[in-house]
């Protein structure tokens, strides 16, 4: 069995108004045939259909503010409420009060302490490993989740032979970063990428950060190119998926690029969309971002 975790920063469940919600104005063909023709909403927070289950996820935790990403990943990825464990919502970064939380009980240490193997696909330049060689302790959630279990991150060579994928899915941005030689690629085929790389391992996470950045830049076309460059990796992905061998889990930290009408992130629950075969163990039990951590550990 293997699942695969696309973890979208910063979408949130909107209105059903594409004036402010560019869910609502690009063309997501694969998101939405996954869905029976339909996405989710804050009108429509619940889709059954014949392939996969959108639910909506609690992104507050309880605890009063805007929910940001590094309580919130916290949360996600250890299945422990990180902003009420330091009675605030906190980002982007964790605090440094939040790395042995983050330490003993992210998502990657738990599973490889099943004797199961894990993978953060997403492959960084060289300007990041020397970023975090200066000793830097402004990282994400998923990176140092990576550090404090052993996981390998990738770099460019692994990118070039098709083993990693790039975090703006295209590798449109890495021949400004120093790698004229590495080809650009379809959505399409970093989702065939990804689908060959999570093969190798019991649980794979892609973690897709531009649809926050988008949020917060508020520019309708590129956050319409931003979700329709998802949709198409996440098409590449489905063309060869096995629903009885695999759990697909696509989810959020909190909402932000679904009001485009305001900079900051939101209060709105985010989608949690399911498929494969685990699905309808998931949504039965998946009610907040706490909760996803533990029923992935339970489903495997």
């Amino acid at each position: 069995m293997h699942t695969i975790f696309l973890f979208l920063d910063g979408v949130g469940l909107g209105k059903r108004d594409p004036e402010v919600n560019p869910m609502f104005r690009a063309r997501l063909p694969h998101l939405r045939s996954l869905l029976g023709g339909k996405l989710p909403h804050l009108g429509l927070r619940r889709i059954t259909s014949n392939l996969a289950d959108a639910i909506p996820l609690n992104a507050t935790l309880r605890v009063a503010g805007l929910p940001q990403s590094g309580t919130g990943q916290a949360s996600l990825f250890t299945g422990v409420n990180a902003a009420k464990l330091i009675g605030r919502h906190f980002g982007p970064h964790p605090t440094t009060t939040l790395h042995p939380l983050i330490e003993k009980s992210n998502i990657f240490r738990q599973i490889k302490s099943t004797g199961r193997s894990v993978c953060f696909a997403n492959a960084f330049p060289k300007q990041f490993f020397d970023y975090v060689a200066s000793g830097t302790r402004r990282l994400s959630v998923t990176t140092i989740s990576c550090r404090f279990s052993g996981v390998d991150l990738f770099h460019a060579d692994s990118l070039g032979r098709n083993e990693a994928v790039s975090a703006d899915i295209t590798r449109a941005r890495w021949p400004e970063l120093g790698y004229p030689d590495l080809p650009i690629i379809t959505p399409r085929e970093a989702g065939k990428h990804l689908w060959r790389i999570a093969l190798r391992h019991s649980f794979t996470l892609f973690e897709y950060w531009l649809t926050d950045y988008a949020g917060h830049g508020r520019d309708m076309a590129i956050a319409v190119e931003t979700l329709e460059r998802f949709d198409g990796m996440l098409g590449g992905l489905l063309e060869d998926f096995d629903a009885k061998e695999c759990t697909l889990i696509v989810t959020s930290d909190h909402g932000n690029i679904e009001d485009l009408s305001t900079k900051s992130h939101t209060r709105n629950p985010v989608p949690c969309i399911l498929a494969g075969r685990k699905r309808r163990e998931l949504s039965a039990v998946l009610k907040n971002l706490v909760h996803v951590t533990p029923a992935l550990l339970a489903a495997l």
